[in-house]
């Protein structure tokens, strides 16, 4: 029955691809993670009110996010074409599209983290800091637990974000479902392997929504 209706879809590639996209979307998450996280913190410990306040480090640190922020991520994968082929030693495969995924989610997630550090009540810093706690203690013992549920609800929209950032690099070569539906669907006319693409992409974006809802309950002492 599946063949009959679905004749140009071959499992074996098509698990191939999903495996791609899944290995492009956990790593990237990962680095997105961890360098948005350290860009958020800066942005925030920085900004006005701040533990480490100081305009120009701020400034630096807005202007650097603001800007890759503002470029459309197909843009973004060409201009780090020769900076990928650096690191990496090539500009195709899953491999390849991992600079551009790291580099264009980090500032995307560094807002949400920034937004979530807002969130903590200032009265349980300003606790900390008459009990003469240091820096890094209210940074890792306060602030960052105290916003831990809306730091996972962050990354969960960022990592759904990049399963669409996979799809997108996928059109140039990257690999995964969205190469597998441009090369082998769409310039062939296979709408049957279209649509498969896209249901799995979707199954994928539900499967991270429904980890990432259940880690921020689990999280949430409210």
């Amino acid at each position: 029955m599946f063949n009959q209706w679905f004749p140009n879809v071959s499992m074996e590639d098509m698990i191939t691809a999903t495996n791609e996209t899944l290995y492009m979307t956990l790593v990237s998450v990962a680095g997105t993670f961890i360098i948005g996280l350290f860009l958020g913190l800066l942005l925030f410990l920085s900004g006005p009110g701040g533990l480490w306040q100081n305009k120009v480090l701020n400034m630096i640190t807005a202007s650097v996010v603001n800007v890759f922020r503002a470029i459309p991520f197909i843009i973004l994968i060409l201009l780090l074409f020769p900076f990928t082929d650096f690191l990496m030693g090539t500009i195709r495969g899953p491999k390849a599209a991992l600079p551009a995924l790291i580099i264009g989610g980090a500032p995307f997630y560094a807002r949400l983290v920034e937004i979530a550090l807002k969130e903590v009540n200032k009265g349980v810093v300003e606790a900390a800091k008459a009990m003469g706690a240091k820096y890094s203690t209210i940074i890792f013992k306060v602030l960052l637990p105290e916003s831990m549920p809306a730091l996972i609800s962050g990354i969960t929209v960022t990592a759904i974000a990049l399963i669409g950032y996979t799809a997108v690099a996928g059109a140039i070569g990257a690999g995964g479902l969205g190469d597998f539906a441009y090369f082998y669907g769409f310039q062939r006319s296979n709408w049957d392997v279209v649509f498969i693409c896209t249901i799995l992409i979707i199954i994928i974006v539900f499967i991270f929504q429904f980890i990432g809802d259940l880690i921020t309950r689990k999280l949430d002492k409210r």
